[in-house]
């Protein structure tokens, strides 16, 4: 047994002692796991010394040497992967100290090249119960073994090294958490600027080079381009090619849901990543394989759960699209796939709005202009019944009908100026509905007797009292023109929160059953005139039993029940 001598133990300790402080100082992984196999190998001197640190599952990820030099390594080949005397320490956390590897029955042989190794020292580096890694020490120099005095020292190194393994690797894993949250802020930053880019376009090319033209710049890629579906199509085309490349990508500008990479990225919702662009993809344009691009990635445009497109980039560097940066790049999608949904939808309502506009026309046009026309003709058929009988009354008759197709006339000019009719000239709703039954009592034979309230109705929504007063015109110009009618009776009342109109004929009536209100263009504008401001209406008629027509609208604005 080799006894150290007094003078010998200082120096170890003191160099313990140093190597200690020089460990716990450094925050570098590498430059920690370097030294400590150097101490390691100097504090008992041995010929050759390693250090293996492990992963989480135990298996060698590190191997780092002292005394073999790089050609030596070279020669030797691929590091070692754990196993013989290597590998003890996978089953049993503790130390061994083998006085000759070549008889020990778990070694298991050296590699071709490999140096002599005899006498062997492996030890733990372990901090509380996690398993850090192994100091290796081989050849003791000077004697044919490793003592206890080596055992205690190494032990102790291991401990100093465990400590300054955590700590150096705590650091970097600070300084990764760091720099992954300055790139998070990053991406965050272009998000908003994607979204607050897009907030304000309603236009659909517009969005999507807005889109392509930052996304190309913040992740370095030299090209993009983008596919959008379009309505009720399962079918993805060509919208926007952005970059270096000359041509877009594919051969064809135009996918099914499922074909090429481009239809199943739309298909599935999912990003599709190729690392290495290949020549043998029949959909790819060869050029721009000769042209250098190796990376590709394909992220579908996602709004609602919906796929609206496909947006690809393309770069000629050899990178890998990180799960972070395919995050990004999907979020920019939805971002720009809301957008072009908000334009399609803006798109959408304002030819709505054009549509309705046509059709408030069409019926202010039948309600107002085109009735009006008939209340002439009534009058002038009246005329020409009495045109013998009673010129004085004929005449009176004509000069009426001058009037009023004076008066249509000047509707069908404010309509061509501003498209919008007169409707009650500077009446309120009780004058404008008894103007209506005085016409329809002088044009025709029905008796026509008015109900109204005592007082004007005060605050009264102008866009309801049109509807009421529009009801009551359709209402009485079908009793007019085909109820046969002798009496009929308009009432108005008002409720707590709505006011009602019946129009009531002691007609012909019709079978409801037989009506539809689709089909006769009158009674459809009753019913859509009442429900756009809230309100309903009720038609009631029996063959033989005449029709009665109740009528009901909000008392005030969004007072509907």
């Amino acid at each position: 047994m080799v006894v150290l001598t007094r003078e010998q133990l200082e120096d170890r300790l003191a160099a313990l002692h140093q190597a200690s402080l020089e460990l716990v100082g450094d925050l570098s992984t590498d430059r920690v796991l370097q030294r400590i196999v150097h101490l390691a190998r100097d504090l008992v001197n041995a010929q050759y010394a390693a250090l293996g640190v492990v992963d989480e599952t135990g298996n060698l990820e590190q191997f780092i040497t002292a005394g073999i030099s790089e050609e030596e390594s070279a020669r030797i080949g691929d590091q070692p992967i754990g196993k013989g005397l290597l590998g003890l320490f996978k089953s049993n956390k503790q130390t061994f100290r083998i006085p000759e590897i070549s008889n020990d029955p778990r070694s298991t042989g050296f590699p071709i090249h490999h140096p002599e190794m005899h006498s062997f020292l492996g030890v733990p580096i372990l901090t509380g119960e996690r398993w850090l890694g192994q100091i290796y020490l081989t050849n003791k120099q000077g004697f044919h073994e490793f003592t206890e005095q080596d055992e205690r020292v190494i032990e102790t190194l291991a401990a100093y090294a465990a400590v300054a393994i955590s700590n150096a690797q705590l650091y970097e894993n600070l300084l990764e958490r760091d720099q992954t949250l300055i790139k998070r802020n990053e991406d965050l930053g272009l998000i908003n600027e994607v979204a607050s880019s897009l907030a304000g376009s309603l236009d659909v090319d517009e969005i999507l080079n807005i889109t392509l033209n930052l996304v190309i710049v913040y992740l370095n890629v030299e090209a993009g381009e983008i596919f959008l579906t379009e309505d009720g199509e399962k079918k993805l085309y060509l919208a926007i090619h952005r970059g270096e490349a000359s041509e877009a990508f594919w051969t064809r500008d135009s996918f099914r849901m499922g074909e090429g990479a481009i239809g199943k990225a739309a298909e599935t919702g999912l990003p599709i990543i190729n690392h290495e662009i290949k020549r043998d993809d029949p959909y790819l344009r060869r050029a721009v394989v000769d042209a250098g691009f190796r990376c590709l990635g394909i992220i579908p445009l996602l709004a609602r759960g919906n796929v609206v497109g496909v947006m690809a980039i393309a770069s000629r560097r050899e990178r890998t699209l990180n799960e972070r940066e395919i995050n990004l790049l999907s979020a920019i999608g939805n971002w720009t796939a809301i957008n072009i949904e908000n334009a399609r939808l803006h798109s959408q309502a304002q030819l709505l709005a054009v549509l309705e506009e046509r059709e408030r026309i069409g019926m202010d046009l039948h309600d107002g202009i085109i009735q009006s026309i008939y209340g002439v003709g009534l009058a002038l058929d009246y005329a020409k019944s009495v045109v013998d009988e009673d010129p004085k009354q004929a005449r009176i008759k004509i000069n009426q009908s001058i009037k009023a197709l004076n008066t249509t006339i000047r509707d069908i000019r404010t309509y061509i100026l501003d498209l919008r009719p007169r409707q009650f000239h500077s009446e309120n709703l009780q004058q404008g509905i008894m103007r209506l039954v005085r016409e329809i009592e002088s044009n025709s034979d029905t008796n026509v007797r008015y109900i109204g309230p005592d007082s004007t109705l005060i605050d009264f929504p102008a866009e309801h009292a049109t509807a009421l007063f529009h009801i009551c015109q359709e209402a009485l110009a079908n009793v007019a023109r085909h109820a046969a009618a002798h009496n009929a009776e308009v009432h108005v009342w008002t409720a707590m929160d709505r006011v009602l109109l019946e129009v009531t004929d002691d007609g012909q009536g019709f079978d409801l059953r037989k009506m539809s209100v689709t089909l006769g263009h009158g009674l459809s504008n009753i019913h859509y005139r009442a429900r756009k401001v809230g309100g309903d209406v009720e038609i009631t008629s029996y063959p033989g039993e005449g029709t009665t027509v109740l009528a009901w609208v909000p008392r005030w604005k969004n007072s509907g029940i």
